[in-house]
């Protein structure tokens, strides 16, 4: 099996390395997502209270976006407010009256003061011509995708996918051979030296305990990036793996309507009110409890509100993805989502995804985290460099096998 799994591990290595090193460092920036957004573009995410009252309705706001831009959708209402923060409203093209394709938006994301109400600006997600502004964006476009959206997204996947199998068989490899009968060091005492880094053995010894010792601390916690990012990139994998292990929640989403319902009999506020009653009414069932609010999404196209909320059950410090889903026609609750106690299989998911966002843990998991992706473009090059290491010492090898071509001296 040795042999096999070394050929595997090598041309798995080789085949991804290139997407390990750009999701490693790309994810070292965005472990510090939120606070760098904020330090390159305060104009739009800094926001210091006007004074001491409280914060405008989000849902009131959220209308002042609506009239400001006709002609557009603003399907999300975030309604958790943060000191000194802006709140991030989210545009959406409609298609024209007569019907066709809509239109495309010269921006789709607009910040407003929470306490004032101010409009500070606006900006393209993702669109690097724009600036800095859009530099982290960017830098998630290229985590995500390589900034080539959906075939980029499958490129990205299917490396993730080669990097969860690689974890295992790099693991393997490092493991001691069995030992000979007879007695001699312990299998743990053989195993010891592959944690260890000799840091004066010369360049080829450093590039390969760096390798093999970098890819064991951390074990664990890469198992979990690459897992979870083929969640995020390849649910056509993740999705038929985790639901054979693991029981998940319902989590069925209706059939589109015969046309988007924009005007639904069920308005914002009261579904935010719907939401906020039935999960109460959850909580109180199930011996949770709610910590805040934290964003109410409404689409369209099949006619349904999603109220979010922080609770107990939530893992990130950040977001909160409690859900209660309310029909927007009748007002009636028609599903709902825990992140954790709801089923095994949503659990781990959620676990996945928040370890994977550094958004539990506070800083020193962010350092952790940022720490791992240059750990992991690390662990990418030192691999290539190991390869063409022994590609030259074979290729030296044959040269030497080959019988001498150097023509006899004339006599």
């Amino acid at each position: 099996m040795r042999p096999t799994l070394v050929r595997l591990h090598r041309w798995f290595g080789l085949v991804i390395a290139g997407f390990l090193v750009m999701a490693g460092l790309t994810g070292s920036l965005l472990a510090w997502n939120h606070e760098l957004e904020a330090w390159l573009a305060p104009e739009l995410f800094v926001a210091p209270p006007a004074g001491p009252g409280p914060a405008l309705d989000p849902l009131e706001l959220r209308a002042r976006v609506q009239a400001a831009y006709p002609g557009t959708f603003v399907a999300r209402a975030p309604l958790q407010v943060e000191p000194g923060r802006t709140l991030v409203f989210r545009l959406y093209a409609l298609p024209p009256p007569g019907g066709g394709k809509a239109p495309g938006l010269a921006a789709d994301q607009v910040f407003v003061n929470p306490w004032t109400g101010r409009l500070q600006g606006e900006r393209l997600w993702g669109d690097i011509g724009q600036g800095l502004k859009n530099l982290m964006p960017f830098v998630l476009r290229l985590h995500d995708s390589l900034a080539l959206d959906l075939v980029g997204r499958y490129l990205m996947g299917a490396a993730a996918l080669l990097w969860t199998l690689d974890c295992f068989a790099g693991a393997w490899l490092t493991l001691p051979p069995r030992a000979s009968r007879g007695g001699g060091p312990s299998w743990l005492s053989r195993w010891r030296p592959a944690w260890a880094v000799r840091w004066r053995a010369g360049a080829h010894k450093l590039s390969f305990d760096l390798h093999r010792a970098g890819g064991l601390w951390p074990w664990a916690m890469l198992f979990v990036l690459a897992w979870s990012s083929v969640a995020f990139n390849l649910r056509e994998v993740y999705e038929p793996v985790m639901r054979t292990l693991f029981v998940h929640q319902l989590d069925e989403r209706p059939q589109p309507l015969a046309r988007p319902l924009l005007r639904p009999p069920v308005d914002w506020a009261a579904a935010r009110a719907i939401g906020r009653a039935r999960l109460a009414e959850t909580a109180a069932g199930r011996g949770f409890a709610v910590l805040g609010e934290y964003m109410l999404i409404y689409d369209p196209r099949i006619g349904r509100y999603s109220y979010y909320a922080r609770s107990s059950l939530d893992v990130s410090e950040r977001w909160g993805i409690t859900r209660i889903d309310v029909d927007a026609r009748t007002g009636e609750m028609t599903g709902r989502w825990l992140p954790t106690a709801g089923a095994a299989g949503d659990t781990v998911r959620t676990w996945l995804m928040t370890l994977h966002m550094a958004a539990v843990g506070g800083r020193p998991m962010q350092v952790f985290v940022s720490v791992l992706g240059l750990v992991i473009a690390m662990l990418a090059v030192t691999g290539v460099l190991i390869w063409l290491k022994k590609r030259r010492a074979a290729a030296a090898r044959r040269r030497l096998a080959r019988p001498s071509q150097t023509p006899c001296p004339a006599r």
